[in-house]
């Protein structure tokens, strides 16, 4: 996506922002999603049981949980555009070293490599949309860059399944990072920062900030700082119950069809898009819900809130409706139920640093945010391992419906009330 050429100011340009940042997540998640799809297929050639499969995944989300950190205060010291050239810069490397792997262990390495550079992307997304959009329509503009995520996961099955059986396994590695190249070459003339960018319009400009505390250029806060607020526990707390539900889904779907359904690899191409498309939507109806009640005169809390506990109640209703059927129709739609219902709740989970934290802090709570995901995924992943080997599917999509309750539970008890913390005054440590 290229902006138009033309240097008089461009209307709704922050739309086209997030537009570039969606693009962006769409092949994040394709890259992302590649192994998963081809699981099978590479397990059977590397020998690899359902753990050593775990211990794979598990590199990425280490080396993810690392960048998550990482990566949101290297956003928010040299800014959103020089931080996606950087992180997608690693990922579109890694991507292609998984065409020359031999063993799981060359697999696991070049899976962590990936994780470091993905990583920066939902911090870069976090403070792009604080920076861009006014606290009205940032539940939609996160709704509409997370849609990326599910696009992707939609896209991949299909399109890895069809380049692998047509020209080899290795080849579908080649998918993403071909356009992630591409795409960075548009980022790099056409983002800037809202202050910067010479063909934002004076009007734009004022309604970004129209409904934003006024900006004093406040320092970053020291990282351990942030832990002194209440806002930051809530946001780990949501994050660590609920994100391994959705890292269960894409790591784990196409394993699960083949193994519990007995779906082939074209079979698995054909289906397994269905649950991320009913995310997708999930995604988008959750982000545009809270931001028209938002333009409707509700507060943020009273928003968010309904919006939230409306769609994770769907995750233990989705796995009732699995576990009290065995048509391969009924567990694809109760898939469907958990994945709609998690993206509603997770799209605005990642609307709270930019809600609650003034625009210096935001990458770096929402790389607590992702590190705090990414440390439970990562053991939630080896359990599922080992639960799968010793047992089955079962144990795992009850354990998905508990996380989903105790996650929105304790995030509510903690949060109490959305609201903002003053801007930090001093000298960032």
């Amino acid at each position: 996506m290229s902006l138009p050429t033309a240097r008089t100011p461009v209307r709704n340009l922050r739309w086209w922002i997030i537009g570039m940042i969606c693009l962006l997540t769409v092949i994040n998640y394709i890259d992302r999603q590649t192994l998963s799809v081809l699981a099978p297929t590479i397990m059977d050639e590397f020998g690899m049981t359902n753990v050593d499969y775990s211990r794979v995944v598990t590199t990425f989300l280490a080396a993810y949980t690392i960048s998550q950190v990482v990566s949101g205060k290297i956003l928010d010291r040299i800014g959103t555009r020089a931080g996606f050239m950087l992180f997608v810069g690693i990922w579109t490397i890694a991507s292609m070293l998984h065409s020359t792997a031999r063993s799981a262990v060359q697999l696991a390495g070049f899976r962590f490599l990936l994780g470091l550079g993905e990583a920066g992307n939902w911090p870069g997304a976090a403070k792009a949309v604080s920076e861009w959009f006014p606290a009205r329509e940032r539940a939609f503009a996160m709704a509409i860059f997370n849609s990326g995520a599910v696009i992707g996961a939609v896209i991949a099955p299909p399109l890895i399944a069809w380049v692998a059986l047509t020209f080899g396994w290795r080849s579908a590695f080649f998918i993403g990072a071909s356009f992630s190249a591409v795409l960075m070459v548009l980022w790099y003339f056409n983002f800037r920062s809202p202050s910067e960018h010479p063909r934002l319009s004076d009007e734009e400009r004022a309604y970004i900030v129209s409904d934003q505390p006024v900006h004093t250029g406040g320092a970053p806060r020291p990282w351990l700082a942030l832990f002194a607020h209440r806002q930051t526990w809530a946001l780990i707390v949501a994050r660590f119950f609920t994100d391994p539900i959705w890292w269960f889904l894409i790591s784990w779907l196409p394993s699960y069809l083949k193994n519990e359904r007995g779906f082939s690899l074209s079979l698995i191409g054909m289906l397994a898009w269905i649950p991320f498309l009913f995310a997708d939507v999930g995604n988008l109806v959750g982000g545009g819900a809270s931001s028209l009640l938002l333009r409707r005169g509700w507060a943020v809390d009273r928003a968010r809130k309904t919006v939230m506990f409306a769609h994770i109640a769907l995750a233990p209703l989705g796995v009732l409706v699995l576990l009290s059927s065995q048509s391969d129709a009924a567990a694809l739609t109760a898939i469907s139920m958990i994945a709609f219902g998690f993206q509603g709740w997770i799209v605005n989970v990642l609307t709270l640093p930019s809600d609650c934290f003034p625009r210096a802090d935001v990458g770096a709570v929402a790389g607590i945010g992702g590190a705090a995901a990414g440390t439970a995924s990562m053991a939630f992943t080896l359990l599922v391992g080992w639960v799968v080997d010793h047992y089955s599917y079962q144990p795992v999509f009850i354990m998905v419906a508990i996380m989903g309750m105790v996650g929105a539970t304790g995030w509510a008890l903690i949060i109490r009330r959305i609201e903002r913390v003053p801007e930090f005054v001093g000298s960032a440590r």
